[in-house]
């Protein structure tokens, strides 16, 4: 009888030994990849950080709806590169107040550093909980304007007039800042315009999360998805692909060095710290 069990335990030790290796079994695979760029010392630059302010994610026609938001690592990631360098670090949402974060985006195993820093971190918190809105926002005082991802975007990014605006006004700054994106956050893009009324992004190199891998995740029902409309504004979409392309990584930066975007989740702390190498060749 001991025998039996010791064995009938077997099962039970290989579930928790392959739940706790989980993490990196799934980085192995390319989620969240190591990222080690550049140390940039950017002290007295300032960066801002846009997120969604849509918290649910809603199917057509059903009342209920499971809580999303901005994906934690698309926040987080870029934070800390910013602040490593020495950058004030800013956050706004497209109605400002208390931004919305994806809660599945924090499960163990698909949690990044970065975001067991941010659950310990309470300023950080509180600049989420207080965001600014996106149209009180002063965008000649930045030099690295981030829209982050996430479901959430995929529903307010596009309708959002003051946020197209915004991106507009940031492009013709005197200062040039750069304009970056991950995943969903490029949908922020779409709707802007430049001074002949014609769309700013159009003819760019660009990315965001492809068809492909919405269609893969099941969540297709969304208003909005990143390959479809930034193709549909004209852009020269690129992007990489994988068995799964949510273990895909891909970032480009466009022809005029103005716009930095990452495919997806595991681009976030590349993207960031490309905008700043740009900043710094900049000199402004």
């Amino acid at each position: 009888m001991k025998k039996l069990a010791l064995f009938a335990g077997i099962p039970l030790l290989l579930i928790a030994g392959f739940a706790l290796a989980l993490p990196s079994i799934l980085q192995a695979a390319g989620l969240h990849p190591d990222y080690e760029g550049a140390q940039l010392d950017l002290g007295g630059k300032r960066a801002l950080i846009i997120t969604t302010s849509h918290g649910t994610l809603d199917k057509p026609g059903e009342a209920d709806a499971d809580p999303t938001g901005v994906f934690g690592s698309e926040m987080t990631e870029p934070y800390y590169e910013f602040l490593a360098a020495g950058m004030e670090v800013d956050i706004a949402s497209v109605e400002g107040g208390a931004v919305p974060v994806d809660p599945q985006s924090f499960y163990y195993m698909v949690r990044t550093d970065s975001d067991e820093r941010f659950l310990e971190d309470e300023e950080f918190q509180s600049k989420v909980a207080n965001s600014i809105p996106i149209a009180e926002v002063d965008v000649s005082q930045y030099d690295v304007i981030f829209l982050a991802g996430g479901w959430g975007p995929a529903y307010d990014f596009p309708d959002s007039k003051a946020l197209a605006s915004k991106v507009s006004e940031a492009y013709y700054a005197d200062h040039t800042p750069i304009l970056a994106g991950v995943c969903h956050g490029p949908l922020g893009f779409v709707r802007a315009l430049d001074r002949e009324g014609n769309l700013l992004i159009a003819g760019r190199r660009m990315t965001g999360v492809t068809d492909k891998q919405i269609n893969e995740l099941g969540i297709s029902f969304t208003p909005y998805h990143p390959e479809t409309e930034l193709r549909n504004a004209g852009v020269v979409f690129e992007s990489a692909t994988a068995f799964r392309d949510m273990f895909a990584n891909y970032v480009t930066i466009d022809d005029e060095e103005r716009f930095v975007t990452g495919q997806n989740q595991n681009s976030g702390a590349e993207v960031a710290n490309k905008a700043m190498l740009l900043v710094s060749a900049s000199g402004s």
